[in-house]
């Protein structure tokens, strides 16, 4: 009875180590080009943020949806010339958010105060790994990309004052 127990948990445990390993795809039926990231700061203090560009050949019945990049998620931007696609990521890095805060003696007035909100990613990757979100058929896939090259970060400067 006792080894009955040890080899019914070891099987529990074996099973739910494959869980995690077979949530990527190892071969999708596209090819991934290039994968390059730029960080970008605009004109106003506080306002900045990450650009992902990702170019995939062979993407034919594929719907991309989502990318997975440091710690983020946004949806992707997909433009197609002919046989190449490029998915575009944009990712808020800005500090600068019109929040109102009770700041008061009494605590109980500071009660209204909305919390941040935090959220953390589905997948623990690098800095340079991203996870791409597509659909092929009904079914959801996830496509891990690593070695994504990081490119000159962008300045644009605010608009002249008329």
């Amino acid at each position: 009875m006792k080894i009955m127990k040890i080899v019914s948990i070891f099987a529990i445990i074996l099973g739910f180590s494959q869980c995690g390993s077979s949530k990527f795809v190892k071969n999708p039926s596209f090819k991934i080009e290039k994968a390059v990231y730029n960080h970008w700061t605009g004109g106003q203090p506080g306002v900045s943020g990450t650009k992902l560009e990702i170019h995939i050949s062979n993407a034919s019945e594929v719907e991309f949806d989502s990318v997975f990049f440091q710690q983020k998620e946004t949806k992707v931007e997909v433009s197609k010339n002919g046989n190449k696609t490029i998915l575009i990521g944009h990712f808020s890095t800005s500090t600068r958010e019109k929040r109102d805060f009770v700041l008061d003696a009494d605590p109980t007035k500071e009660l209204k105060n909305t919390p941040p909100n935090i959220e953390k990613s589905k997948f623990d990757l690098k800095e340079t790994e991203a996870v791409l979100s597509y659909k092929k058929g009904d079914k959801v896939h996830y496509y891990k990309i690593t070695g994504i090259l990081q490119t000159q970060s962008s300045f644009f400067p605010s608009a002249k004052q008329k």
